[in-house]
């Protein structure tokens, strides 16, 4: 696999160009990483020329497009198409997003689509998230309770104990915060990184977890929370809207009270 970043961007190849004269004035390029292991294994960027008025209004439809009807052997993920699974998640024009929710109309001049940045690359736009999911992992994404369930009956909360979780469960794990984070780039073997931590933050908000200080003690490293230096890239990537950076800072703020 290789690993594909954004500084990498500007020195990846020029490949095929699948071009043709569309006369209309809704025609639109799109040039798209193109990366297949079983060939020679260089990256290139291949061009594409289709008529946005034949197809779907989203970056997704226009891939579609191009999959089913010009270049069969083009490959991303997608699954929903409504921003609710994350698997479209790719940098388009400069910027990590879903390219289910992404308008080609808002794009000016050609439209250049990249994998997500600095992970390793399977094929054209799907990364390898192996690492980013042993990460999800090792918070232990679950409610933990050392008190029997009550009989026939759930674990209750207040109104204002489930308001406290709003900006925390929306989260689809797209992981473009993730990938839109410095620290992240240049720590992430050790770093957990944005979307993980605002999964950390989500547990520890939960009024019905009992494992707060465990969850806590796993964090207190210099590496796993306090590599966050608040550049805030990930919030402003965050397709869906969420604050992981103020997240992060919650937990920072969890750290320095039980400290005291």
């Amino acid at each position: 696999m290789v690993e594909f970043s954004l500084p990498y961007a500007s020195r990846v190849r020029t490949g095929k160009s699948h071009c043709t004269p569309v006369s209309t004035e809704t025609a639109k390029k799109f040039q798209i990483y193109r990366y297949d292991p079983d060939s020679n294994g260089t990256p290139r960027l291949d061009a594409y020329e289709i008529d946005t008025k034949s197809c779907g209004p989203m970056v997704l439809d226009a891939l579609l497009k191009i999959k089913n009807e010009i270049d069969s052997t083009l490959t991303f993920r997608r699954s929903c198409r409504e921003g609710i699974c994350g698997s479209c998640a790719m940098n388009v024009d400069g910027t990590n997003t879903l390219a289910c929710l992404k308008p080609i109309a808002e794009i000016r001049g050609d439209v250049k689509i990249y994998p997500l940045p600095h992970l390793p690359v399977i094929k054209d736009l799907v990364p390898d998230l192996s690492w980013q999911y042993s990460q999800i992992e090792s918070i232990e994404p679950w409610l933990q309770c050392d008190t029997s369930s009550p009989p026939f009956a759930e674990r209750l909360q207040s109104p204002e104990e489930r308001a406290r979780l709003d900006g925390l469960w929306e989260c689809i794990l797209c992981f473009c915060c993730q990938t839109s984070c410095p620290s992240y780039w240049w720590n992430g073997d050790r770093y957990l990184g944005p979307a993980v931590l605002l999964q950390a933050y989500r547990w520890l908000s939960d009024s019905r977890d009992e494992n707060t200080g465990k969850r806590l003690d796993m964090l207190e490293d210099p590496f796993r929370l306090y590599r966050c230096h608040t550049i805030m890239n990930c919030t402003i990537a965050c397709p869906k809207g969420l604050n992981p950076g103020k997240a992060v800072g919650r937990i920072k703020q969890m750290m320095f009270k039980r400290s005291e």
